[in-house]
């Protein structure tokens, strides 16, 4: 059966030849999945924003504190990006810490208190470098998440996940040049956009003719996740972005289908 369809409890029982940190991730998974969902069971709306907030921006940690009685005990730490730590107040880490020990009553460990902590970034020998591309370490809306991670690409002084974004983006920018001043268009990558409860980092907004889109790009990974993509889709419409398309990296074998995707995509976001 596919991991996908097995349930966290059955993969942590047959957990045998996995390693430590693979258990510890696992663990982590469940619980943090199982409270979201009794927020969700609470049927009210602060326990929904919070079930939809635990789903969407946060990693659980888990870290071991003492054995009291047989049972161990761990701390547990949501790990967020750092501009959402302050929207993590202390009503709502207990009433996910409530939660979150019902998750954990039938485990043979107990959670003893919890904590909401910045995630750290990722950085390479080349960081000085990352930082005096960007003018030095001033706060951003444009790729938060890769600002100081190595390995990405940067072009205009504008950063991308990773190359499929990047080819993306120059076939856009090979577009605008086309286009005279006074029919133009606007290339937004990575942009952080707040819509009611949510906030989302489209691959690219898309300005023109006095209307906004959005280009989603699917990677390898991207498998399975289209009921959450129409939710974030329907929000994304709700607040006034005309135009949303995908494209999939796998199905794309040339330049030239990225090029007819882009020319379809603005027909359709002026039309």
């Amino acid at each position: 059966m596919p991991d996908a369809l097995r349930s966290l409890d059955d993969m942590l029982a047959n957990s045998d030849g996995m390693s430590a940190d693979e258990v510890h991730r696992l663990r982590s998974e469940k619980v943090l999945g199982t409270t979201a969902i009794l927020l969700h069971q609470e049927g009210d709306a602060k326990a929904s924003e919070l079930a939809a907030m635990l789903a969407e921006l946060v990693t659980l940690d888990l870290e071991y504190s003492e054995t009291d009685w047989g049972v161990d005990f761990y701390d547990a730490y949501l790990e967020v990006e750092p501009h959402l730590v302050p929207q993590f107040t202390q009503e709502s880490l207990d009433r996910i810490e409530g939660e979150m020990r019902a998750a954990t009553r039938k485990d043979k460990f107990e959670i003893k208190g919890l904590f909401v902590r910045p995630i750290l970034p990722s950085v390479g020998l080349d960081w000085r470098k990352q930082l005096k591309a960007v003018g030095g370490p001033r706060p951003t809306n444009q790729a938060r998440r890769v600002r100081t991670e190595p390995q990405h690409p940067v072009e205009d002084g504008l950063h991308f996940t990773n190359e499929w974004e990047h080819g993306v983006y120059q076939v856009l920018k090979e577009h605008q040049v086309k286009l005279p001043d006074n029919d133009t268009i606007g290339i937004a990558p990575l942009g952080a956009l707040r819509v009611r409860k949510h906030t989302f980092e489209p691959d690219f907004l898309i300005t023109y003719r006095g209307r906004v889109g959005a280009i989603e790009i699917d990677g390898p990974h991207h498998k399975g996740r289209r009921s959450d993509d129409q939710s974030r889709e329907r929000l994304l419409r709700n607040a006034g972005v005309r135009q949303i398309d995908r494209i999939d990296v796998r199905d794309v074998s040339s330049k030239q289908d990225v090029e007819k995707f882009v020319v379809d995509f603005l027909k359709h976001l002026a039309s």
